[in-house]
């Protein structure tokens, strides 16, 4: 008769997830609460190859309507595998209480189809891991909302941008099309 032996499967799934890890960028070893949803983003197991702008964003500043450039982006690029994340963050007393607020500003408002999270501290001591991680590559925490981040397939931040470079600036553009190269 057989001895079960449930320790090989639960080792070989040990193992495969650590394999995985390896693979996986610290970057993108981070999971966020999506926006609005029961879901959790697990950066790895979404993003992993992909090239990204991660922004810092918020509902009510004057640079909210680069959502609007933001989505233009995510759909110009989308198929040749660039991701758009928004992390809406209250760090600069912007933001909406309330995340159906922020959901309605983001998806209603100015119909965004990328990746949103629920509201993240983005800087400072308090900063979530994924933007410590963003701020020590690029050498440079957001100083304000609508702070863009360009990483490439490889989770390696290769620019970033200020608030009032918007989404359709050429050197923006420049590197969205370097990242996905890389």
């Amino acid at each position: 008769m057989p001895v079960s032996r449930p320790w090989v499967a639960l080792a070989l799934a040990c193992a495969s997830g650590a394999a995985l890890a390896a693979e996986c960028p610290p970057l993108l070893q981070h999971e966020l609460p999506k926006l609005r949803s029961k879901e959790v983003v697990d950066f790895c197991e979404r993003f992993n190859g992909k090239a990204l702008v991660v922004v810092n964003t918020a509902s009510h500043c004057g640079f909210t309507p680069q959502f609007k450039g933001l989505e233009a982006l995510y759909q110009r690029f989308r198929k040749d595998g660039l991701e758009v994340v928004g992390v809406p963050s209250d760090d600069f007393f912007q933001e909406a209480d309330d995340d159906r607020k922020t959901a309605e500003v983001c998806y209603v408002n100015y119909g965004v189809t990328f990746t949103m999270t629920q509201t993240q501290p983005v800087r400072g001591r308090d900063a979530t891991p994924l933007f410590r991680e963003l701020a020590e590559q690029a050498g440079k925490a957001p100083r304000w909302n609508f702070y863009k981040y360009v990483v490439d397939r490889n989770g390696q931040v290769v620019a970033s941008f200020p608030s009032k470079v918007k989404p359709d600036d050429p050197q923006l553009i420049e590197a969205v099309q370097k990242a996905l190269a890389n």
